[in-house]
């Protein structure tokens, strides 16, 4: 790889108390100082829904509050709109980023010429599945171990074929659509085990009421089996935590 290579980060935030926004900003603070600024360029889009601290800007980011109603999906549809880079990244906000995360991942596309997508490897979540870091490319499309959906990083033509992600996941099984995408539409999908984003797990999802969590949950099952007319045989994990 020469020059700079510019990326496009999402990230969805949720501000609503002085700890989740500490969360964020140790977030923003491991990406910014994950990669050396001369090879790759990150283009930070930080949509914060906590609307009462807007209109405050993180620090190297554009930082926006929509005013559409939340919605997992929606959010990043707004921030795909927003954004042009050749490569894109999709993360939450919990997320600790590693020394070359992003290096390691532009080399298995450069590699493996198949490859459209990608997620880095959590040094907690995935060993704990089996997964040997550093061991390579992981190819398949299970969500939450090949496709982590904390961290989804493209490259932006594949919206070419699979058009915009399906707003009407507001929270849970967004991940296990994006993986049924990638396969029915055969595109490269893989866990890069040499490149590790941290999934702070469950960190926003403490703070919600069960009326808050019933209303984003309650219909992603049965939307997620209509679409696919299949019977869900595992659970349809959250994105966002």
């Amino acid at each position: 790889m020469e020059g700079t290579t510019e990326i496009d980060i999402i990230i969805l935030s949720y501000a609503q108390n002085s700890a989740l926004k500490t969360i964020t900003d140790q977030c923003l603070a491991s990406l910014l100082v994950s990669e050396d600024t001369e090879k790759i360029k990150f283009n930070i889009l930080v949509i914060e829904s906590e609307k009462k601290i807007r209109p405050y800007q993180y620090a190297h980011t554009t930082t926006i509050y929509p005013e559409e109603e939340f919605g997992y999906n929606r959010y990043l549809n707004i921030g795909l709109q927003m954004t042009a880079a050749k490569y894109v990244c999709l993360c939450n906000n919990d997320l600790i980023f590693h020394q070359g995360w992003a290096t390691e991942i532009l080399k298995s596309f450069h590699r493996y010429y198949d490859l459209s997508s990608a997620s880095p490897a959590c040094s907690f979540h995935h060993p704990a599945l089996g997964f040997e870091l550093g061991n390579g490319i992981y190819t398949g499309y299970r969500s939450r171990y090949e496709v982590a959906g904390w961290c989804l990083f493209m490259k932006r033509d594949i919206f070419r074929l699979m058009g915009k992600l399906d707003g009407n996941y507001k929270f849970w099984c967004a991940d296990n659509d994006y993986a049924n995408m990638l396969a029915t539409l055969k595109l490269g999908h893989a866990l890069v085990s040499s490149a590790i984003v941290d999934h702070l797990d469950g960190a926003t999802l403490k703070y919600q009421t069960p009326e808050r969590m019933e209303e984003l949950t309650t219909s992603e099952f049965f939307y997620f089996e209509k679409k696919w007319n299949y019977r869900i045989e595992t659970r349809c994990w959250k994105l966002i935590s």
